[in-house]
């Protein structure tokens, strides 16, 4: 059995179709002196394909951890569990907003993300105010992080187990999404 990465990722986007998402761009990136490898996989939830949010999950996979479960395949041909999480990569979700005229209070938000996401999905809410022009005034973005632990068995073998935390995305996505307007110029 070998480990096919490439693979794995377009069975995760399948599944996040599955769960209410459009998938519109996907990049692979590999580190040349570590071989680290990365994907960024752009979505958003189907009922806002006009926006305004971008979400950008992402899957970062350490080459040693690779490496240990390529190791692990030649010895056994069977699938095999990963209940201490050796084999664990970060699954990122990034959220991004276009500038905000009325922002929302950031620990209100904080808090009604993480009824939202709950333990399982912990989000971190950021906002930066930026100048382009000194007479254009200020501009707020709104970023939003949620990182989970998932296990490289997990996603080439039992995605479904997946499927809390991709409906929790989307449950938050679109929250965001009804938010917005609310948020910005009108």
């Amino acid at each position: 059995m070998a480990v096919d990465l490439a693979g794995t990722i377009t069975y995760l986007k399948d599944h996040a179709i599955e769960h209410g998402f459009h998938v519109h761009d996907e990049r692979h990136f590999i580190e040349t002196y570590t071989l680290r490898q990365s994907w960024e996989i752009d979505v958003h939830p189907e009922e806002a394909c006009d926006g305004p949010l971008d979400l950008h999950m992402a899957i970062d996979v350490d080459p040693q951890v690779l490496l240990r479960l390529g190791d692990l395949f030649e010895r056994t041909d069977e699938v095999p569990e990963d209940p201490q999480g050796v084999y664990a990569v970060p699954f990122l979700f990034n959220w991004s907003l276009p500038p905000l005229d009325r922002p929302p209070d950031l620990i209100v938000l904080s808090t009604e993300l993480a009824a939202i996401g709950g333990v399982d999905l912990p989000v971190e809410v950021s906002a930066v105010d930026s100048f382009g022009a000194l007479a254009d005034g200020e501009e707020r973005r709104l970023s939003l992080v949620g990182k989970v632990e998932v296990s490289l068995v997990t996603l080439m073998f039992h995605q479904e187990r997946l499927c809390d935390v991709l409906d929790r995305v989307h449950a938050l996505s679109m929250f965001l999404v009804d938010q917005a307007p609310g948020w910005m110029s009108r």
